[in-house]
Parts: structure tokens; sequence; C-alpha cells
């Protein structure tokens, strides 16, 4: 895996999928602490995605239905 900004917004994608799959954040198929710099860039970056998912996620949900965003 190349380190740029491709594989950067891959891996937000592949962790955004994991969380509206159910998966779990520790589902992360990438080492944290591997001795491999791209297992931790794959770590890094799939788990923000999963984040990223989660905060949208619980954004929608705590608007009051009906709730317009120009309002």
């Amino acid at each position: 895996m190349k380190l740029n900004r491709q594989a950067f917004q891959d891996l937000l994608n592949e962790g955004k999928a994991a969380y509206a799959a159910g998966d779990p954040s520790d589902s992360c198929p990438y080492n944290m602490y591997g001795a491999d710099v791209e297992e931790r860039f794959g770590y890094r970056y799939w788990t923000r995605g999963w984040v990223m998912a989660r905060s949208e996620a619980e954004a929608q949900a705590a608007q009051p239905v009906g709730a317009s965003a120009g309002q």
C-alpha cells in the first residue's frame, strides 16, 4: 500500500463501510502497534473513518423529527 491521499481516502471509506455493516471498532484489520508503518497508517485512517461514520449517525439521530438545516 502506498501512503498517499488515495490510500487515505480508501481507508476512510473502509472504516465507514465497516460501521455501516455493524462491525465494532476493534474489528480493524490493521495493527496499531505493527512494526510496519503501513499497518499503523491503515489502523489510523480506518479507525478515523469508522469514528466519522459513527459521529454522523449519532448527529442524525439527535436531530428532532421534522427539523431542517435551514431553520
